[in-house]
């Protein structure tokens, strides 16, 4: 039996919401065999993030090493990168591996308002990580920040993506959940945009849907589809996900990621 193989390059969440955590389940429902380099561990729940604890980088090579010079990878995601010490690490393991199918996700503020990546590593995400995107997965403030100007369209969505694109990323995903109406993202393969909406779900319960979404592109890309399919498939299952969130905490509740399994 074949499986596809999909690497999570993120930081661990103790909460279980999102992050790595997030991301093994993710990909072990949609069908694929999840592996992890952690980058991070947290202490964190669903009110926010209390403390974060980078992992050596030695320890991130070591992590990447013993992984792919034996499983393998299919494709791959990044998540929460937060110096550019870690994210120039990465870089490296990512072309030494010479892996093809990458979704960067550029996890810059947790839920809860936490900063999870340091100023001084936009610049190593923008110059070193961007460029090797399949897919890159900013929300609408991650969209502003990388681009520098806000965004309160669907019009300012494509203006950011085709920015982002020009940074080097292959395809932007710019997902619209921060702003009102129907929760619209935006495809930007380079050359044509396309757009995936559906109707708002009205819940606060939305911890961890990036790394969600972003795990679920990956797992569809290491299946073998097409980065439209990816992203179409990898909408369905966020949207199902979000619907059927789990109320837990005194925060915002976490997407439920066995929602396509109970429904």
């Amino acid at each position: 039996m074949t499986i596809p193989r999909v690497l999570t390059i993120a930081g661990s969440d103790s909460g279980g919401g999102a992050g790595i955590q997030a991301d093994i389940k993710t990909i072990t429902v949609l069908g694929g065999f999840g592996m992890t380099v952690i980058t991070a561990l947290t202490a964190q729940n669903t009110t926010g993030v209390q403390g974060v604890l980078d992992i050596p980088v030695e320890f991130i090579e070591r992590q990447f090493d013993s992984v792919l010079s034996d499983i393998g990878v299919d494709a791959a995601k990044t998540g929460m990168l937060s110096s550019s010490e870690i994210i120039r690490t990465v870089v490296r393991k990512i072309k030494e591996y010479r892996i093809e199918r990458l979704v960067v996700d550029p996890v810059m503020v947790a839920k809860g308002g936490a900063h999870l990546l340091r100023d001084e590593a936009r610049k190593s995400l923008i110059n070193d990580l961007l460029p090797l995107a399949l897919v890159a997965t900013p929300n609408v403030p991650e969209a502003a920040a990388l681009c520098g100007h806000t965004i309160e369209s669907v019009e300012d969505m494509k203006k950011a993506a085709r920015t982002i694109g020009g940074m080097g990323a292959r395809n932007v995903v710019v997902k619209g959940g921060h702003l009102a109406g129907d929760a619209v993202d935006i495809l930007f393969d380079g050359k044509d945009f396309h757009i995936f909406s559906v109707e708002r779900v009205a819940t606060g319960d939305t911890h961890g849907t990036g790394c969600t979404y972003s795990a679920a592109i990956a797992t569809a890309l290491a299946s073998g589809q097409t980065v439209y399919g990816a992203v179409e498939s990898a909408k369905r299952y966020i949207t199902a996900a979000i619907r059927n969130s789990l109320r837990l905490g005194s925060g915002h509740g976490p997407t439920n990621h066995l929602a396509p399994i109970l429904s």
